[in-house]
């Protein structure tokens, strides 16, 4: 059976039924699957991997290569998406279940009163809308496959019930047992996807109150350019430090200390809502060096946990046969290729979320002003189940615009959090189903336009040699005076969403004439098109990607995983130069200029020149620039504001020197590099020692996987890169050692057409049990930018396969 043997529309997918695509492999029964030959050798289940599965209608067999990649092949798509539920159940039981009880707000019941609030939080934002709208957005077959892939987690669930030594240590340790699903679970929850500023807004507001528009223009530079209006009658110094507390109780994801849940902390949420991003590019055929296009993707998220945020699953039946990554928790896949196209993803960073600010009723705080009256806040209350004690009862506010997560009754204020989540459709990275069926490049950007969270940049190629981007997302119209989504804005109806712009109006490349695409979340709409948001990634990692696509005649393979891995810092290469040219009789000063003037801007774990150069521009130059600029409270708010400080607009002052700085700003900005290189220079000696050529970015630079409870860690390992190069590395500078906690865990690179050269990784391995060979068996190979073949013929998966399961249906 070959992999290419037909087109698959998107009807073809999700739209035909299970039972027509049943019928057309009719004449083989359980024994022909069991046995199914693969060329000349037949395959069977190894000994003790066959299950029961209620719910199939025929059997599925799993092959699980040696790199823990399972291959699913079903006679038709229901059972396809029941087996991929099984299947996720298998090997990451524990983390979709947290992932569940978090977003649903269900860890009460088997952790006790202590998370009552944490509950409450995320219950404020579940999709409380039609279902019936609900699913018919996220189009043809997305019901029938949640479905699906419910009942297959549920079945695996049951299948422990009478098997407690197989359950997950995590269950065990904790004390409770894995929930059974609805299919509504799969999409009521939004809480995990990426979808605004809230952060950036609180942030901005603050700084404006401490230092005016001066704040506001050292805090990140806008494209295209704006001066953020604070609305009339709105006093930003009111605006409470913690307004967003409940916000990022609801979001954060968790971690358990000593059998205790705990919430990461709010600057890890702060870095997930204006740090997050990933990279993606192709290639077309004529800059390749195979003739064919190539496709490339890393997205960038938190990677500290065990186990990673993706999953590698291959999926097929008849009319789907899709490889890739994906959520654990959704069925299908997000990123990879069905054997006609290839697509990846970038975040496009566009603004669906917007803090609000009422003024209540100081008789009566259950009315809040909107227009010319007073309108009731909708109040919903439900009762929280708890362990070991009595259900508790909470009360949830609405407004017209959302949840409300703070009243501050002494100034008779209440705040709340509108979001494209509300909307049908609006389920994280389902859209990636209407993806699935694409035939070419073209059904592809069709099916892309219905995609609506998270905002994303899509890169894509097809077998036929196009390539391009088209941004999916649902991003709204905003009116009233000066409303940009920068700053909050009162509820009090001058400011509101008119709707959403049509996907027709975001604009599309294709084809281009450099003969390659790239996106890093940097700016990338043209003029006359919306504006999805005004806050973007600083272009150094596409810049990079850029240069050194555009300098090769012809790219492979193996250059396309160099680049993945490129440790060139543009921030280095911005700065290098205002450097070089000082001089300084100051010893610690003068060594640091010295060891800067050997530094070629690579930010690699064996740099010495990048441990000091990270060192000082990230703990020193940037906040004695701010406390130069800004009077002291706005200064301390800017320095302490963001992980992802744009140093766009510190060079900017350094190019523009009187601009900034006034007159003799020149003067000023050498003065302020020269009075900051020597305590970086005697901080980095104080940690790795005074020979300055044994530093080592990567002794100040681990990285290590952490289980959630506190288990065995994977690593530590050293790292090089930084928030500006392609192989991106972000760490709090706030504290040392300088760890990084988010980056790409998940990579590939795909040869399109000659599918079984792709190539990829997901550290620090696929399986999410400990007890499962492929736990970690693959972060020595990411730690040191490796990759494995990411197999997709028939032929190949079985050659390499380590393990093969056969699911039944019950007799």
């Amino acid at each position: 059976m070959s992999p290419s043997s037909s087109r698959p529309s998107r009807r073809s997918v999700l739209g035909t039924s299970a039972a027509g695509a049943t019928a057309a492999l009719a004449a083989g029964g359980p024994a022909a699957v069991a046995s199914a030959r693969v060329g000349a050798t037949p395959w069977r289940a190894d000994d003790g991997q066959r299950y029961t599965v209620p719910g199939l209608r025929r059997p599925v067999r799993v092959t699980v290569d040696r790199w823990g990649v399972p291959h699913l092949f079903a006679e038709n798509t229901g059972d396809l998406f029941l087996a991929q539920g099984f299947n996720i159940a298998r090997e990451r039981l524990f983390q979709i279940d947290t992932w569940r009880r978090r977003g649903l707000g269900r860890f009460s019941e088997v952790l006790g009163g202590a998370y009552v609030e944490q509950d409450r939080a995320a219950r404020l934002f579940l999709y409380r809308g039609d279902m019936a709208a609900e699913w018919a957005a996220h189009g043809p077959g997305a019901r029938a496959a949640a479905r699906s892939f419910a009942a297959g987690i549920n079945a695996y669930v049951d299948w422990l019930a009478g098997r407690p030594e197989a359950l997950p240590q995590e269950f065990r340790t904790l004390g409770y047992a894995p929930a059974r699903w609805a299919p509504e679970d799969v999409v009521r929850i939004r809480t995990h996807g990426i979808g605004g500023n809230l952060g950036s807004e609180v942030a901005r507001a603050r700084l404006m109150s401490a230092g005016g528009e001066r704040a506001s223009a050292c805090y990140r530079k806008l494209e295209p350019p704006r001066t953020p209006r604070v609305a009339e009658g709105l006093d930003l110094g009111l605006v409470p430090a913690d307004v967003l507390r409940v916000y990022q109780l609801a979001t954060a994801p968790m971690t358990f200390v000593n059998g205790s849940m705990r919430r990461v902390s709010d600057e890890l949420g702060l870095l997930r809502e204006s740090a997050t991003g990933s990279n993606a590019w192709a290639v077309s055929p004529g800059r390749s060096a195979t003739g064919r296009p190539i496709l490339a993707a890393d997205p960038h998220r938190e990677n500290y946990a065990l186990p990673s945020g993706r999953y590698i699953v291959h999926l097929r039946a008849p009319g789907l046969n899709v490889i890739g990554a994906g959520e654990p928790w959704n069925p299908g896949i997000s990123m990879g290729h069905n054997g006609r196209v290839a697509f990846g993803l970038t975040n496009l960073p566009v603004d669906q979320a917007d803090l609000y600010v009422y003024d209540l009723d100081p008789d009566d705080h259950g009315r809040y002003r909107y227009r010319d009256g007073w309108e009731e806040l909708t109040v919903r209350t439900e009762e929280i189940a708890v362990a070991g004690g009595e259900p508790r009862e909470v009360r949830m506010e609405f407004t017209r615009h959302g949840p409300v997560v703070r009243i501050d009754a002494e100034h008779h204020r209440a705040y709340a959090v509108r979001t494209v989540w509300t909307e049908p459709g609006t389920s994280p990275y389902l859209g990636s189903l209407g993806l699935l069926g694409a035939g070419n490049s073209r059904e592809f950007v069709r099916a892309a336009r219905g995609w609506r969270t998270p905002g994303s940049n899509l890169v894509y190629a097809d077998t036929h040699g196009d390539i391009g981007w088209v941004p999916a997302a649902l991003v709204p119209r905003r009116r009233g005076p000066g409303y940009d989504g920068l700053l909050p804005v009162p509820g009090d109806g001058r400011f509101e969403w008119d709707g959403f712009h049509d996907g027709a109006e975001l604009p599309a490349v294709r084809n281009p004439g450099a003969g390659f695409f790239a996106s890093a979340n940097e700016y990338n709409f043209p003029p006359g098109r919306p504006v999805p948001a005004y806050e973007w990634q600083p272009a150094y990692r596409k810049d990079r990607i850029h240069e050194v696509l555009a300098r090769r005649r012809h790219t492979s393979l193996a250059d396309t995983l160099a680049l993945q891995n490129d440790e060139r810092s543009g921030v280095a290469r911005q700065f290098l130069p205002f450097v070089t040219r000082l001089a300084s009789d100051d010893p610690a000063t003068a060594g640091a200029l010295a060891l800067l003037a050997r530094h070629d801007g690579t930010a690699g774990k064996d740099s010495a020149a990048a441990a000091l150069f990270e060192t000082w521009i990230m703990r020193f130059l940037y906040p004695a620039w701010a406390r130069t600029l800004l009077p002291g409270p706005a200064a301390g708010l800017l320095a302490g504001a963001t992980i992802d400080v744009d140093l766009r607009v510190v060079h900017d002052s350094f190019v523009r020197p009187d601009d900034w700085f006034g007159p003799g700003g020149a003067r000023i900005r050498d003065e302020l590099l020269l009075t900051t290189l020597g305590p970086a220079y005697a901080e980095v000696a104080a940690r790795l020692g005074t020979d300055d050529s044994a530093w080592r970015w990567g002794a100040m630079h681990p990285h290590l996987f952490v289980h959630p409870l506190g288990g065995p860690p994977v690593g530590p390992v050293q790292r090089g890169g930084t928030f500006s190069t392609v192989r991106s590395s972000y760490f709090y500078y706030h504290a040392y050692p300088y760890a990084e906690v988010l980056g790409p865990t998940f990579r590939m690179a795909l040869d399109v057409g000659a599918w079984d050269n792709s190539r990829a990784i997901n550290a620090p391995g696929q399986s999410g049990d400990a007890r499962s060979p492929h736990y970690s068996d693959l972060h020595a190979a990411w730690s040191e930018g490796g990759s494995f073949p990411l197999l997709y013929s028939e032929e190949a998966v079985e050659a390499a396969g380590e393990q093969r399961i056969l699911l039944t249906p019950p007799a």
